[in-house]
């Protein structure tokens, strides 16, 4: 099992975004509204509050980048040594020494502040403690950006590196550059390693898995190590070293024999040599690769000297770790052909199993639990035999559950008729009758050569329509009786006969009343406000007026034309398509002027001028029109409100009040 995910280490968020999320959430989670007319104790709370909550949320963001960065004294060596080698473990520690320093400082901002404002006397400075403690904490923050960005950088890193458990049972592949370990570890297990004809490809560790007896197996594939003084080495090849250093595992030792990787078999050797002493304690296996270009009895005497060599110190590693095997140590292979790749993969895992095995047998540990246990072996006492006895009881019960038939599913009695497609399920197997073989009947449709379904009593229509008729009149007697009924008691035949006529009255009146709704005659007439009883008159007026001694006949003319002025207007209207004939010598007749005179008035153009309006002629106006057009048409495009609007003011804006939680309350607005 991996021990170490870095894969889930929470992202480490820059300076400023940093601020940001923390004052964002301060504002929308704690209240927004204060007023001066509070008392002074809730304003004290109201503003403590914000810093408290403030300095929980720094505290807490601070806190999680500090647990779950791992520390180097806690963890593994190798994942130790390999932060290390790829980050620089002092720089590491300065950078979360600096986030656990801001965080108590924070702590201590916050602790003074809130002492002060438990003084404050005024809403005013209340405020200007708060906006001082907020300022100083993101300035904390603010100076710890770079350690910040720092180690986001490692946390993207430490994502990227392949999940390695140490412990498990693992093989290490370690050689000079361009020797063929990538294209090995392609062919043992599912990884996809990139392997391209030139050094260096690999450049950091690559983790695949491989089985071997039922067993999973981690193989490490290493970025090549050149033969140099330790100091000399570049982090791709410390990460090798580190790797060699600290896992318990079956080390292949490739060697490109046919030279074609660019370095002698002389130059792999002393690599061998210069980093022996990491492979103490461990099964280690000499495998010589590309065999297809070179094979190994076709070496020179000085190469074949070499590989001896490598091979005897490989055989002392192997007497000092106890091996039980002396045997495949070094092994040969082409990964071009496959040949012998299979075999030096069994001998690395057989190895390292028969090393775990003995490691494990020669364990404190593993006596206490073989203490445990006692296997009882029997002594014979006597000549006689004693064959195996099974129970009877064991034989009967075993018999009756052979006899005892598997349930049939429907599923199994689909499968026996021909699958699906083929049988049909039946639908009456579960009718619950008094026959069982009453089941599978089929219903008949004509029986006596009569349709079932027409098939009814003849008596059975007269008997509804009786039934039907009876009901109704056993109702109109009943609603006769309700009706002749008034606060339970019975009405004379007198009152009986005058009742009677006046609901019958009642009912033509809502007939009427309805055929009136339905035509012009209910239409409301429109009230004459004054005489409405016709008494001023114009004959009237002319008694009145000729009793005074004026002549009423003018005055009579002007009262009808006024009451007539429509129907003369439209008369004038159809005798105005003939206008030639109305005009002598280019002078209107008296009809046409007296249709001009009588003619309702007609609108004042626009641009006419009034005088009052303060302006000097028609053109001025036309200008001052425009402009006002102008003004107002991207308002009126935008749909935006006016001056003269009707104006209903927001009372809780949105961006204040969305979001907020009062105690008791979960609705948002």
């Amino acid at each position: 099992m991996v021990q170490y995910n870095f894969k889930k280490i929470t992202v480490v968020p820059p300076g400023k975004d940093f601020i940001d999320i923390i004052l964002s959430r301060t504002q929308r989670q704690t209240p927004t509204v204060v007023h001066k007319g509070y008392a002074i104790n809730r304003i004290r709370q109201f503003y403590m509050r914000k810093v408290r909550y403030s300095q929980q949320n720094f505290y807490e963001k601070l806190s999680t980048i500090i647990d779950e960065f791992p520390r180097l004294d806690d963890i593994h060596p190798f994942y130790g040594d390999l932060l290390h080698v790829l980050y620089n473990k002092d720089h590491y520690k300065l950078a979360l020494g600096q986030i656990n320093t801001a965080r108590n400082i924070i702590a201590k901002i916050s602790k003074d502040y809130l002492r002060l404002l438990k003084y404050g006397d005024t809403l005013y400075r209340c405020k200007c403690l708060k906006v001082a403690a907020l300022g100083r904490m993101c300035t904390v923050v603010k100076r710890i950006s770079p350690s910040l960005a720092y180690l986001e950088q490692i946390r993207q890193h430490m994502a990227r590196l392949p999940s390695i458990d140490p412990n498990t049972r693992t093989v290490l592949i370690c050689g000079y550059p361009n020797v063929g370990k990538s294209s090995f570890m392609n062919k043992v297990t599912r990884a996809d390693v990139d392997v391209q004809p030139y050094a260096f490809t690999t450049k950091s560790l690559f983790v695949g898995h491989t089985d071997y007896k039922y067993l999973r197996y981690q193989v490490i594939d290493t970025p090549g190590i050149l033969d140099r003084p330790f100091e000399d080495r570049n982090i791709i090849e410390m990460c090798s070293i580190t790797a060699l250093a600290h896992l318990r595992a079956a080390v292949l030792f490739f060697l490109d024999i046919s030279g074609s990787c660019g370095y002698s078999i002389a130059q792999q050797a002393a690599l061998f040599h210069s980093i022996k002493s990491l492979f103490m304690n461990k099964p280690l296996v000499i495998v010589c690769n590309k065999t297809d270009l070179q094979p190994l009895e076709g070496l020179s005497e000085d190469d074949m000297k070499l590989v001896m060599e490598m091979k005897a110190e490989a055989m002392k590693t192997i007497t000092q770790a106890g091996g039980p095997n002396e045997e495949g140590v070094l092994l040969t292979m082409s990964t071009l052909t496959d040949d012998g790749v299979m075999a030096v993969k069994n001998a690395a895992c057989e190895r390292l199993l028969e090393q775990r095995v003995d490691v494990k047998m020669k364990s404190k540990k593993m006596m206490d639990c073989l203490n445990r246990f006692h296997v009882a072996v029997p002594k014979p006492r006597d000549n006689k035999e004693r064959p195996v006895c099974i129970p009877q009881a064991v034989l009967e019960a075993r018999a009756n559950a052979a006899a005892k038939e598997k349930k049939k599913l429907e599923k199994d009695i689909e499968n026996e008729n021909g699958g699906a497609g083929v049988y049909s399920a039946s639908l009456k197997k579960h009718y619950i009758l008094a026959n069982d073989e009453w089941k599978e009947d089929i219903l008949p449709e004509i029986l006596d050569g009569h349709n079932v379904a027409d098939f009814l009593d003849p008596d059975i229509l007269v008997r509804c329509e009786e039934l039907e008729r009876e009901e109704g009149l056993r109702l109109e007697e009943q609603a006769a009786e309700d009706a002749f009924q008034i606060d339970g008691h019975e009405l004379t035949q007198e009152q009986k006969e005058i009742l009677a006529q006046i609901r019958k009255k009642k009912a033509l009146l809502i007939q009427e009343h309805r055929m009136k709704k339905r035509t012009a005659e209910s239409r409301p007439i429109v009230p004459r406000k004054f005489d409405k009883d016709r008494k001023f008159t114009t004959d009237r007026m002319g008694r009145q007026l000729s009793s005074m001694g004026v002549d009423p006949s003018a005055a009579m003319n002007r009262a009808r034309s006024k009451s007539r002025g429509r129907k003369r207007e439209r008369s004038l209207s159809r005798a105005a398509a003939d206008g030639d004939s109305m005009e002598i010598d280019g002078q209107q007749s008296n009809k046409k002027l007296r249709r001009t005179s009588r003619s309702r008035s007609r609108s004042r153009a626009p641009e006419e001028v009034i005088p009052g309006e303060g302006f000097k002629d028609s053109e001025q106006k036309k200008k001052a029109i425009k402009k006002a057009k102008a003004s107002t048409r991207n308002r009126n495009k935008e749909a935006r409100r006016g001056e003269a609007d009707r104006v209903i003011p927001t009372l809780k804006p949105k961006h204040l009040f969305s979001g907020k939680r009062t105690l008791g309350k979960t609705s948002r607005r």
